[in-house]
């Protein structure tokens, strides 16, 4: 896990290291830099394969010519360098992932099972090759004006590089809709998301996955099983020590009690917390377990903090523990496993799942259920479901938008979290073996007795406690009544939080509804 940063025509040298070193914090290990005329490679490392200095980058490939600068884990790496007998001088997944590349081209990607996002260039050529990967797990932001073009993991540098601080009207109601931003939208006009499941090729942006829905499948609970503990195997992959984020939650005890690291973390205010199930947990597979508390009174702090550091607003409050978290963890961990992506994948928000599956498809409808903000906006969310509007099929539909544009903010939000405290967080219930095989999956099977998460619970029920599986869904608990001191609502006033305290946003104009 890396920072990296590609510029095209930014003409401050002395800058270019200044932005990249925003980032730091994404790779304290190292950071490196090409430049040649009016190009610029630069590079966080946090060390995870092949701790060796020789795995520096941009790391420059066997042809002497092609420069790769990489963020993320390509996980099967071994496989692919074994099955298309690339030869190496590291233990590294990012000269399997250069060398891959200039056998395959752009097909390479369809090779690979990871998160990342990379760019690749070839001195000589000036050939520019840029990818991210199917979900979006890793974060890439580009700006396109003038000639001049960057590729970041953060937002930071962009905003030193060319001082584009004009807010996008569009991507303020997004979030005070929606809490997070979609369609490529950041909170900035000028700076966009690069589109997960695409890379940039020639100048163009080109699709190279998408979910497909086909015949329905029967479900084979031995296939899920492998499937899902292939991934948590994959995602163990490291030449650190790793450690597992544990609430006590039905998908985070199942990683926990598979992956059997050292290590489980969990965390809680005085008042309001899940230390019980996730002691539980802990106590049956002899985990070393920590309890991290934290205080309203520091809250806000943290979350001013993060906010000023990554020049975003941040999604939900439970952001604010994330980084509470991990910052604790990074004493013992580098890498981090986490539950993210199994509610897209079995249907776990049961409520606007089960309207889903009985209605048609109805806004306002929609609005009650998914929507954070209390006011109405009828025309963001029908900007932001764009994308999956012409899916007749009413689960269908929010299954896709949920597996495709609501998780991505989630990604989002644990990728910030915990890069912030120099650790790689690791997803395996976004897998995209996973995801294209529970996509197959009708709603009665995942929604099994009208239970949430049966499948899973059925699977993994000899590992688990059963307090923990019995319990029901909770969220990541925050009191923001004593946080906010009783406003009138309270989810509102955080997302508002959020954007006033935006650094420069007082400063510019744009056009809130």
């Amino acid at each position: 896990m890396c920072g990296i940063l590609f510029c095209k025509n930014i003409d401050y040298s002395k800058k270019l290291n200044d932005s990249l070193n925003l980032m730091n914090h994404r790779g304290p290990d190292y950071a490196g830099s090409f430049e040649e005329n009016n190009y610029f490679l630069g590079h966080n490392r946090l060390s995870i394969l092949d701790l060796d200095k020789r795995s520096n980058q941009p790391f420059l490939a066997s042809d002497n010519q092609t420069y790769i600068i990489f963020n993320g884990e390509v996980y099967n790496h071994k496989e692919l360098k074994h099955q298309f007998g690339i030869k190496t001088k590291t233990t590294s997944d990012t000269e399997v992932l250069v060398e891959l590349y200039l056998k395959l081209g752009s097909k390479c990607l369809s090779y690979l099972n990871g998160m990342f996002s990379f760019v690749i260039f070839n001195k000589k050529t000036k050939k520019l090759f840029v990818a991210r990967d199917r979900l979006g797990i890793k974060p890439l932001y580009f700006y396109d004006k003038n000639e001049k073009l960057i590729f970041s993991s953060e937002i930071s540098p962009i905003l030193n590089l060319t001082e584009e601080y004009t807010i996008d009207s569009i991507a303020v109601r997004q979030y005070k809709k929606m809490r997070t931003f979609f369609r490529g939208h950041t909170i900035y006009k000028n700076i966009k998301m690069f589109p997960a499941g695409h890379f940039y090729e020639n100048g163009n942006i080109c699709k190279y996955w998408d979910i497909e829905k086909s015949e329905n499948t029967k479900l084979d609970k031995e296939e899920l099983k492998h499937l899902i503990d292939s991934s948590i195997e994959y995602r163990k992959i490291a030449d650190v020590e790793m450690g597992s984020y544990l609430s006590g939650g039905l998908d985070s005890s199942i990683i926990a009690s598979v992956a059997k690291q050292e290590h489980s973390w969990t965390i809680g205010f005085e008042s309001c917390n899940e230390f019980e199930y996730a002691r539980l947990v802990a106590q049956k597979h002899k985990l070393n377990h920590h309890e991290i508390t934290i205080k309203e009174d520091e809250f806000l702090d943290i979350a001013r903090f993060m906010i000023n550091k990554r020049r975003e607003p941040l999604s939900v409050p439970n952001e604010v523990l994330l980084y509470k978290m991990t910052k604790e963890a990074s004493k013992y961990n580098k890498a981090i496993l986490s539950g993210e992506g199994a509610d897209e994948l079995m249907y776990g928000y049961d409520r606007i799942f089960r309207w889903a599956n009985e209605n048609e498809f109805n806004l306002e409808e929609f609005d009650n259920l998914y929507s954070y903000g209390s006011h109405k906006d009828d025309e963001i969310i029908d900007y932001i479901l764009g994308p999956v509007s012409h899916i007749k099929s009413n689960i269908l539909k929010i299954a896709t938008f949920f597996q495709l544009h609501h998780l991505h903010g989630l990604l989002r939000r644990l990728d910030s979290s915990t890069m912030l405290c120099s650790v790689e967080a690791r997803v395996p219930f976004v897998d995209h073996r996973l995801i294209e095989y529970m996509y197959r999956i009708d709603f009665n099977t995942k929604m099994k007795n009208g239970v949430v998460k049966t499948i899973l619970k059925e699977i993994y029920k000899n590992i688990l406690p059963i307090d923990v599986i019995e319990r029901k869904k909770v969220g990541f608990p925050v009191p923001l009544k004593n946080i906010f001191k009783n406003k009138e609502n309270n989810m509102d006033f955080w997302l508002s939080f959020n954007i006033n305290n935006l650094p420069n946003f007082n400063k510019n104009y744009y056009n809130e509804r």
